[in-house]
């Protein structure tokens, strides 16, 4: 499974307007210079998110962007649904009609999976991707060698 590109860019835009938090609003605009990405992906992903609820939108001389909930609380899964809708690896868990579901021994699983998939994005919050990974520990010589 891969993410499509916008999806990536608006996990990419919520962690920059995350960066923002406390600093006041944002532009689009300014977002756009800072990801690289081009200002109409940027609006067009603005759109998205604030209709999502993830991003809040207010006008006027001191207007522009700001998160719509704590980043805490805003999960990958809710950005990824925001722009792809419900997260699942199949069509056929959304009651689509299948040549091959009568005798198809994966239906009953692939909610299962589609459950597993949408909780690991969603156990990773906009918090926890503001800032670079801790580096994973080194090897020591008697670990390489005892495994």
């Amino acid at each position: 499974m891969r993410l499509s590109n916008l999806a990536d860019y608006a996990v990419i835009t919520m962690c920059q307007a995350a960066l923002h938090c406390g600093e006041g609003r944002v532009s689009a605009a300014e977002l756009a210079a800072e990801t690289g990405l081009p200002v109409p992906t940027v609006q067009k992903l603005v759109s998205k998110l604030t209709a999502a609820g993830l991003l809040r939108s207010v006008r006027g001389a001191h207007g522009g962007l700001q998160l719509g909930r704590p980043a805490a609380a805003i999960t990958v899964a809710d950005i990824v649904e925001a722009i792809e809708g419900p997260i699942t690896l199949t069509a056929c868990v959304d009651h689509t009609p299948c040549d091959f579901e009568a005798g198809c021994s994966m239906r009953p699983h692939w909610p299962i999976i589609n459950t597993a998939l949408r909780s690991a994005l969603a156990g990773v919050t906009l918090a926890q991707l503001r800032y670079p990974p801790a580096p994973a520990p080194t090897p020591t010589f008697i670990e390489d060698h005892l495994a």
